[in-house]
């Protein structure tokens, strides 16, 4: 977890009964509207990865986004767009993974990574951790190399993050949230 990590906690609102009974949204809308906030956010990932030599940030669409492309200009290092299927136009790999009802795939332009890249994988939320499983699996399946899985969130109790350690791969979140908080 971050330094910022409880501050960032507190500034992420709480939807509950969203989409449906019983889910608790976390809405990182507030923590994008609230400039110190998401400075500190930016930040946290800039203090852990700053000397990592990294080559590039995947980001995930379409939250991953908002993290990774300034992530990726404070690091110096390339910007990588992980795409939902039939948004990138030009050559393309694919990673299907399931969700609660059915599957859905992501994509990465097949001349994104060089062998041996040294990748980081980054999304708002990790909850059930199958997009981010998916887009490791592109990664690595492209050449590149995934040095850790970054997010704000964790979700612990979904199970995500520990299918993510189970397969190989570092996780790092900047805060969690058990289901009952």
């Amino acid at each position: 977890m971050s330094i910022y990590g409880d501050y960032i906690k507190s500034v992420i609102r709480t939807v509950p009964d969203w989409p449906e009974t019983g889910v608790n949204f976390r809405d990182i809308t507030p923590l994008l509207q609230n400039s110190a906030a998401f400075r500190k956010l930016i930040d946290s990932f800039v203090h852990r990865y700053q000397e990592m030599n990294l080559d590039a940030i995947a980001a995930i669409d379409a939250r991953g986004f908002i993290i990774g492309a300034p992530l990726a200009y404070e690091l110096g290092c390339s910007f990588v767009p992980v795409r939902k299927k039939g948004k990138l136009p030009f050559k393309t790999i694919s990673e299907t993974y399931t969700l609660e009802y059915g599957h859905a795939e992501v994509e990465l332009h097949s001349d994104a990574f060089k062998q041996g890249d040294r990748i980081l994988l980054v999304d708002d939320l990790i909850a059930t951790g199958g997009t981010m499983l998916a887009a490791a699996n592109l990664i690595q399946r492209s050449g590149g190399h995934v040095v850790e899985t970054a997010t704000i969130i964790d979700l612990p109790d979904l199970g995500g993050s520990s299918k993510i350690r189970e397969a190989g791969y570092g996780v790092f979140a900047v805060c969690s949230f058990t289901e009952n908080e």
